[in-house]
């Protein structure tokens, strides 16, 4: 069923040529707080969620652009794109920019999956690795190590010397025991408490592990290797299935590796999904009179500059934005797919008393 409506939704998608507003397709004003778009989100995302309404097609299509209106609108990056430079603002490297799975988005907002039954799941284990924008565009291989509890390698995780353990002689392999209580004068309550000497397990070591003492774990640093993809998505998590602490008592969870992007080494280039956006300062004159050109740093290894200018008497007006194709981010998992670069002027007007020196 959920294989099913995932495919449908990608059918329906492909058919939609003009994007709705994010705004209206949430019902709210521009100028909407977080509170007020999750709100509606809750209303909207249950009201025409797919098993709601089975075999309607318009309800998986709303229920699609719900999510992704509410993906753009609550990160304040993305939604500060859109408002300034619409659906295009979002685009880069002539593909739509990719949203995340409306069911995932859905189950995650009202409380996640339901827990699997059988063996115990184990916690799962979060942590951040850090990297500059420069090495978000260019890729790299890293190895970093955890502190993290292992299945102790001497005994197996058994906690014993020998590596075996034995019938708990108290509960008899049980786990658990009959306790009789006395409430008064003749009256005796028996229930039932797990056993006190196995601690309700139905086996007992004779001589206990002399690394682990008999826990069957111990915590140590476990190494990892990270690929850092050109073009990853900010705040993208990586999964290590079954690394998280391991134990004999459980099924290990995962480890969860957020790759965050650092607030500097960034060359003055803002990220946006695929596309780069950066702010270049000019004197009244050269907005006015144009002939000038100037060479910007730029975070490609190898193409490691742009070069802007104009031509003699080519104006620039404050706020224009130049478009330039094909130099934003790698596009994660694409061969020279690249989004697009937005450079956005500023004139710097100077006091009135000086605007005759400027020009």
């Amino acid at each position: 069923m959920r294989l099913w409506g995932i495919l449908s939704l990608f059918l329906l998608a492909i058919v939609v040529v003009a994007k709705r507003d994010y705004y209206e397709v949430l019902g709210v004003s521009k100028d909407a707080g977080d509170k007020e778009i999750k709100q509606a989100y809750r209303e909207l995302s249950k009201k025409y969620h797919p098993d709601k309404n089975p075999g309607d097609d318009s309800a998986q299509t709303k229920f699609m652009e719900i999510g992704e209106a509410y993906e753009v609108l609550m990160d304040k990056e993305k939604r500060a794109a859109y408002d300034n430079f619409g659906h295009e603002g979002l685009q880069g490297g002539g593909h739509q920019q990719q949203h995340h799975d409306p069911f995932d988005m859905f189950a995650n907002f009202f409380g996640g999956q339901q827990q699997r039954r059988g063996r115990p799941r184990g916690a799962d284990t979060s942590t951040e690795l850090t990297f500059t924008l420069k090495e978000f565009y260019n890729g790299l291989d890293t190895d970093f190590s955890l502190q993290m509890q292992n299945i102790c390698d001497k005994c197996s995780g058994s906690g014993s010397q020998d590596g075996k353990t034995h019938t708990c002689s108290q509960c008899n392999g049980r786990g658990r025991v009959v306790v009789k209580r006395q409430l008064g004068p003749g009256m005796f309550q028996r229930f039932e408490s797990p056993c006190p000497q196995c601690q309700g397990s139905g086996n007992q070591i004779t001589h206990h592990c002399k690394k682990c003492h008999g826990h069957g774990v111990v915590r140590g640093d476990r190494k990892y290797n990270f690929h850092l993809q050109p073009g990853t998505p900010r705040n993208h998590v990586e999964v290590y299935q079954g690394e998280s602490d391991k134990s004999p008592e459980w099924d290990a969870g995962d480890l969860r590796v957020k790759i965050v992007e650092s607030n500097t080494g960034n060359l003055g280039y803002r990220r946006v999904g695929n596309n780069l956006y950066r702010t270049e300062i000019l004197t009244l004159k050269e907005a006015l009179g144009g002939g000038w050109e100037r060479t910007i740093p730029f975070l490609d290894n190898y193409d490691n500059t742009v070069l802007l200018k104009r031509a003699p008497g080519e104006m620039v007006r404050n706020g224009e934005v130049e478009r330039i194709r094909g130099r934003g981010m790698p596009v994660a998992g694409s061969v020279d797919e690249y989004g697009d670069l937005f450079i956005q002027y500023t004139v710097l007007f100077p006091a009135k008393a000086n605007i005759k020196d400027e020009l």
